[in-house]
């Protein structure tokens, strides 16, 4: 089956201007939003789709929550960037309400989730030096396989997916790959004593939806204890309740030594990401040593905490994990000879398709999209199921005949 879609002058325009002017660094679906109201976006002919991707889980609120943007709003015609050589009225309260609410020391804000990353790293190195002992330069940091943790320099220096790092060489060293959800692999690479610090997703997003098994996150845990190594947990993605929990540590009652956070902190209305940690890592950076002109700034405070209340308020965790749970056995219940796999937790969830031509899973988003609903596919076969955390079982149900007469169209 070879999907065909025809695109409206109008919808045509916005694509032809973006290929001339812009970068190619996205394949996207040929649609042109303009609007978005809760699990709901409308392009620029006044069609409603069904948004199954959230922004990459940065809409796990919906699209233009009221308080989000009442937030927003208010903060903007007072205060919205001082840098951090000043002092601002907010950034303490949200310092102060985002480490309580996680139960950490310290936060370091920053903007994108890859800063936030390469900010983790850099504390993981400079605890590495400070207070474990480890020689100037010698430092490791371990990471699983088909990670995604960005795409600066630094972090594509350990990607698995040769088209985030062919010829963006040469590459950092002092890292070191291990198996995904696989602890003797684990444990073997921390016999080094060199290894600082084992950075990972609780779920991989990127690569599929890869949930681990039980007891993954306990055993990590455990090891770091063991051999006085950080665990640092990026949850940019699983975070803020996407996967039915605060945290996906949180299904294992799991504290990272770092606890990296993006995306969904601003509930997609400006990028806000946020490292966390204790004083024994945190304050291993003096002033100076690491700043960001944006992190921090006033409008972002007043938004994360806003979204923060959101996620709170409105019990979003809860509702992911039943609606998360209603939408994998209804699909399941399908029985479609073309979904091969059903796999996820919470509202992060991602479906195998299963079918002689290697592009069905692009084909079926395009269908999906004729439909009503918006996803799309990553590494090729997988196709990311991930609405805003406020969905009705209504309104999955509803999605659920989408993708029913979608797969049909497969055959």
């Amino acid at each position: 089956m070879q999907s065909t879609t025809t695109l409206s002058a109008n919808t045509q325009q916005y694509i032809d201007i973006e290929e001339k002017y812009g970068a190619h660094n996205y394949h996207p679906l040929p649609v042109v939003l303009d609007r978005g109201e809760g699990v709901f976006v409308w392009d620029v002919d006044g069609k409603r789709y069904y948004d199954f991707l959230s922004g990459y889980s940065a809409v796990n609120q919906g699209h233009c929550h009221p308080e989000i943007i009442k937030a927003l709003i208010e903060q903007s015609t007072k205060l919205t960037l001082t840098s951090r050589a000043f002092h601002s009225n907010l950034l303490g309260q949200y310092e102060k309400y985002v480490t309580s609410l996680f139960g950490y020391d310290k936060v370091l804000p920053m903007n994108t989730g890859v800063e936030a990353v390469e900010t983790a790293l850099k504390l993981a190195r400079k605890w590495a030096y400070e207070v474990k002992g480890i020689a100037d330069n010698n430092a490791i940091i371990a990471v699983c396989e088909s990670n995604f943790h960005g795409r600066t320099t630094g972090v594509i220096t350990f990607s698995s997916d040769p088209s985030a790092k062919h010829h963006f060489g040469p590459y950092t060293p002092g890292y070191v790959t291990v198996a995904y959800n696989d602890l003797a692999n684990l444990e073997s690479v921390f016999q080094n004593k060199n290894v600082a610090a084992f950075l990972f997703e609780p779920i991989q997003g990127e690569a599929g939806v890869m949930v681990p098994d039980e007891g993954y996150l306990t055993g990590i845990r455990d090891l770091c204890k063991e051999y006085n190594v950080l665990m640092i947990a990026d949850e940019i993605q699983t975070g803020l309740a996407r996967t039915g929990k605060m945290l996906a540590c949180d299904h294992e009652n799991v504290r990272p030594d770092i606890l990296i956070l993006g995306k969904a902190l601003s509930g997609g209305v400006l990028p806000v990401s946020a490292v966390l940690c204790d004083d024994e890592i945190m304050m291993t950076i003096k002033p100076g040593e690491h700043g960001s002109t944006y992190g921090g700034n006033p409008l972002a405070c007043a938004v994360a905490i806003a979204a923060l209340e959101v996620l709170k308020n409105e019990n979003l965790a809860a509702n992911a994990q039943e609606m998360g749970e209603l939408l994998r056995s209804e699909i399941r219940k399908l029985n479609s000879p073309f979904v091969a796999l059903v796999r996820g937790k919470g509202l992060l969830n991602a479906i195998v398709i299963k079918h002689i031509n290697p592009e069905a899973a692009w084909d079926l988003c395009l269908t999906l999209k004729e439909n009503g609903l918006l996803a799309k596919p990553t590494h090729g076969d997988k196709i990311r199921f991930a609405p805003p955390l406020l969905i009705t079982k209504e309104q999955v149900m509803e999605c659920v005949g989408i993708i029913d007469k979608s797969l049909q169209s497969l055959a």
